[in-house]
C-alpha cells in the first residue's frame, strides 16, 4: 500500500519502456502499479516479481489505473483507446517513458535523434563515435534499452536516444542538449488523424523545450522541415546539414561538395571523402553528417570521428549485405516499412535490381518510387497476402511481377529472375505482420532462405 506521502505511478504496457519506467519509479520511491492489456513476456514478468512491483495482465482494472498521480504509457497506446480516454477525463498527468526518465537524469547530457527514416542508423553511429572516443555513453530509446531502465541500472554521462513521434507526444519537460531532426515523410498517420501537419508537429516537439545553450540539427534539404521551421519556434542554436553548400543557412553545420563531407562546428572545419564512409548511399551521408555534427558539439576530436566513420558496421535489416550467390548480390532491407525508406534503398543501388516488395500495406503511394523503379528495377517479387496494390502501381512499368507468400518462395523467385551482376533487394515498403512476427523475423527468414540456395 502507498503511504500518505508516497506518490502512485501507474505504468500502462509491460514492454521494454514500461518495465524501465516501473524499475526507475520503484527505485525513486514511487508506489508502482503496472497494467498490461495483453500478456506479459516471461522475462518481463520475472523482473516485476523480483522488483516487488505490483502488476496485472489480460486487461485493465480501472479502479487501480485511475488511482494514480502520474501515468506512464507505452508509446504504442493511442489516446483514443478507452483506458486513455478515462485517464485523460480524470485529469491525471500522462507522460512518456522518456519524459519520466528525463526527470531523473541528473546532470547527464542527451543527444536525441528523430526522423521518419534513418534514426536507428544515426543513433547507432553517434553512439559508436562517442564510445570510440572513450565517452561514458549509452544508446537507449527505440533502440536497445529504455532510457528509464538505463538511468535505474547504469546511469551514464551521455545518453544517445532514438526518439519516435509517439514518445514525443507525451513529453512536458524533456529537453535534449542536442536534438537531431533527420527528415519527415508520411508515416503512422493513423495515429495523427491522417493529418501530416499533426505528425510534423509531433516531430518538432523534440526542440520545444530547448534553450539557447542547446543545439537543433536539421536537414536543410527536407521540404517538410523547411516549410515548418518558422512555425515551430526554438531557442536552440540551429545547425544544418545538406547535400548542397548553397543550402547552408549558417556558417556551421555539414555539407557535401565534390564527394567530400565538410563538418564545421565552433569555427573548426573537418573534411572526409564520402568514399571512406563504411555505410554507403546518399541517405547514409545525411546520417553521417548529423552524427558527426553531434559528436563535434560534444567536443569529440575530428580524428576520432573520421576513424569511427570508417569502422562503423551498419544495422541489421537496414541495407545489410547478406551474400553473393553465383554473381547475384542479396541485400536485406527489411526495416524499410514505408515507401520513403525504399526510395533511399533504390537510390543507393548501382546494379539492375530485383525488388522484393509487399506485406501489410499502410495506404502506400508508390508514385514516390516510380522513377527509380523505372530506372533500376527489372522485376518485382511480391511477398504478402494481398499484393493487388503493388500490381496496380507497377503493372505498366515492370514487365515481370511475381506473387509469393513466404520468404523462401520470394528468394527463389527473385534468384530465378536474376542474372549475374544483378542485385536482389528485400525492401518491402510495408509492415510485416501479415506473414511474419515483425520486420526482424522477416529479415532473418530472408537471410536463411538466401543461405539455403
Amino acid at each position: 500500500m502507498a503511504t500518505q506521502t508516497q506518490k502512485r505511478l501507474v505504468v500502462l504496457g509491460a514492454g521494454e519502456s514500461g518495465i524501465g519506467a516501473a524499475l526507475l519509479g520503484k527505485q525513486k520511491g514511487w508506489d508502482v502499479f503496472v497494467s498490461e492489456f495483453g500478456t506479459i513476456k516471461e522475462q518481463n514478468r520475472k523482473e516485476l516479481i523480483d522488483g516487488n512491483i505490483d502488476f496485472e495482465e489480460g486487461g485493465h482494472t480501472m479502479e487501480k489505473v485511475l488511482n494514480a498521480d502520474c501515468v506512464v504509457k507505452s508509446p504504442g497506446i493511442s489516446d483514443k483507446v478507452p483506458v486513455m480516454k478515462a485517464i485523460i477525463e480524470a485529469g491525471i498527468e500522462v507522460c512518456s517513458e522518456i519524459e519520466f526518465g528525463f526527470r531523473y537524469k541528473g546532470d547527464s547530457k542527451i543527444v536525441a535523434i528523430t526522423g521518419s527514416n534513418g534514426k536507428s542508423t544515426t543513433t547507432k553511429l553517434t553512439y559508436h563515435i562517442f564510445k570510440q572516443a572513450g565517452y561514458d555513453a549509452a544508446m537507449v530509446g527505440n533502440i536497445g534499452y529504455s532510457f528509464a531502465r538505463q538511468i535505474a541500472e547504469n546511469p551514464v554521462k551521455w545518453y544517445i536516444i532514438e526518439v519516435s513521434s509517439f514518445q514525443l507526444d507525451d513529453i512536458h519537460q524533456f529537453r535534449p542538449d542536442v536534438a537531431v531532426l533527420l527528415n519527415i515523410s508520411p508515416d503512422h498517420l493513423d495515429r495523427y488523424d491522417y493529418d501530416i501537419e499533426n505528425y510534423i508537429s509531433s516531430k518538432f516537439r523534440i526542440t520545444e523545450n530547448q534553450e539557447k545553450s542547446d543545439y537543433f540539427i536539421v536537414n536543410a534539404d527536407d521540404n517538410s522541415i523547411e516549410q515548418h521551421l518558422h512555425n515551430h519556434s526554438t531557442q536552440a542554436q540551429k545547425l544544418y546539414f545538406t547535400m548542397n553548400e548553397q543550402n547552408m543557412r549558417s556558417d556551421e553545420g555539414g555539407f557535401i561538395s565534390d564527394d567530400e563531407m565538410h563538418l564545421r562546428v565552433d569555427g573548426d572545419e573537418s573534411t572526409m571523402s564520402i568514399h571512406d564512409l563504411s555505410i554507403k548511399g546518399k541517405h547514409n551521408q545525411y546520417n553521417s553528417m548529423a552524427a558527426g555534427i553531434s559528436a563535434r558539439i560534444a567536443g569529440i576530436r575530428k580524428e576520432k570521428i573520421r576513424e569511427s566513420f570508417t569502422s562503423f558496421e551498419g544495422l541489421e535489416h537496414r541495407l545489410e549485405f547478406v551474400a553473393t550467390v553465383r554473381g547475384v548480390e542479396f541485400i536485406n532491407d527489411s526495416k524499410a516499412t514505408n515507401v520513403n525508406s525504399v526510395w533511399f534503398a533504390l537510390e543507393s543501388m548501382k546494379q539492375p535490381t530485383i525488388l522484393i516488395l509487399g506485406g501489410q500495406d499502410k495506404g502506400n503511394d508508390y508514385n514516390e518510387i516510380m522513377e527509380l523503379v523505372k530506372e533500376k528495377v527489372k522485376a518485382i517479387v511480391c511477398m504478402g497476402i494481398d499484393n493487388r496494390p503493388i500490381h496496380k502501381a507497377f503493372e505498366n512499368v515492370v514487365t515481370s511481377i511475381v506473387d509469393t507468400s513466404s520468404a523462401i518462395d520470394a528468394v527463389n523467385a527473385a534468384y530465378a529472375l536474376a542474372d549475374k551482376g544483378d542485385t536482389v533487394l528485400l525492401s518491402p515498403a510495408c509492415a510485416s505482420f501479415d506473414l511474419f512476427k515483425n520486420y526482424e523475423d522477416r529479415g532473418r527468414q530472408f537471410k536463411e532462405a538466401v543461405r539455403a540456395i
